[in-house]
């Protein structure tokens, strides 16, 4: 088979793949490889259909990568940071953590600044690590 027909059955099988995912991604790679079929029609060597293939794929890529990071929105701060949380039951209080009350569930949370540390006590997430709520006694800003 002519190289050309393989770059250019690999073009369209990335192409129709784009299609049903929606990346941008693979339509770079599928435009590389119509490129490399084009070159390899005209007489290209193997090498310069590879390496230019290459180039136009990474080029790709760094530019849908760069237009992404340009119109990404910027983070959000977790809906959860300044919600009231209730204090239930020391983990252990020596290194402040503690058991407290969140949506009708009990949740690990690390207690930062001054605290009576009386159960009922009320606190405010000022942020979310994972599973693991930092709390104040000031609502955070």
């Amino acid at each position: 088979m002519e190289a050309y027909l393989v770059w250019l059955i690999a073009g369209i099988a990335l192409v129709i793949t784009e299609l049903a995912t929606g990346t941008f991604y693979l339509f770079v790679l599928g435009i590389a490889a119509f490129v490399a079929a084009a070159i390899a029609f005209v007489g290209g060597t193997v090498l310069i259909q590879v390496i230019v293939a290459g180039a136009i794929a990474v080029a790709g890529v760094l530019w849908i990568r760069a237009r992404r990071k340009a119109t990404a929105s910027p983070s959000m701060k977790p809906l959860d940071v300044g919600q009231m949380v209730t204090l239930e039951s020391w983990i252990n209080r020596d290194d402040h953590l503690a058991r407290v009350k969140y949506r009708d569930s009990l949740w690990d949370a690390i207690v930062e600044g001054e605290f009576r540390g009386e159960t009922g006590e009320v606190f405010y997430i000022r942020a979310v690590e994972g599973a693991v709520l930092r709390v104040a006694k000031e609502r955070p800003a």
